[in-house]
């Protein structure tokens, strides 16, 4: 059986890409989660990059754009100090991919959808193992 081009994310490189935020966590962990994205897909933030934290009294909110349609390597276990708040958006097919890579390296939770059409937002929850 073959894929259609919405199943299998060829269909243009918005069907690829998730873009992927986190806020109130803690940087180190910020980072532990984009290293585990960079290591496994393309990401506009490299490997060891620590995210900057802003001052101020709102909450600091770290975003990147992966794209999963070539994965680099599968994710080992990674330490996170404390439990972080995932939010992914992009197609169905990206997001899946997305979660089931960050399940290699952390327990993964959903904790909630929104769906669209083409596209879908899930908040996951990603924990030490």
């Amino acid at each position: 059986m073959n894929s259609t081009p919405e199943q299998s994310g060829e269909d243009h490189p918005a069907g690829r890409e998730v873009v992927v935020s986190l806020s109130r966590c803690h940087t180190e962990d910020a980072r532990t989660v984009f290293d585990v994205l960079a290591t496994g897909f393309a990401s506009d933030h490299p490997m060891g990059e620590t995210p900057e934290q802003t001052s101020g009294p709102r909450p600091t909110v770290w975003v990147t754009t992966v794209d999963v349609s070539e994965p680099k390597a599968d994710a080992t276990p990674a330490r996170l100090t404390a439990p972080v708040t995932v939010d992914a958006q992009g197609g169905y097919w990206a997001v899946d991919r997305l979660r089931t890579h960050l399940t290699g390296a952390f327990a993964v939770s959903v904790v909630g959808t929104a769906a669209g059409d083409q596209e879908q937002e899930v908040r996951l929850r990603l924990q030490s193992r």
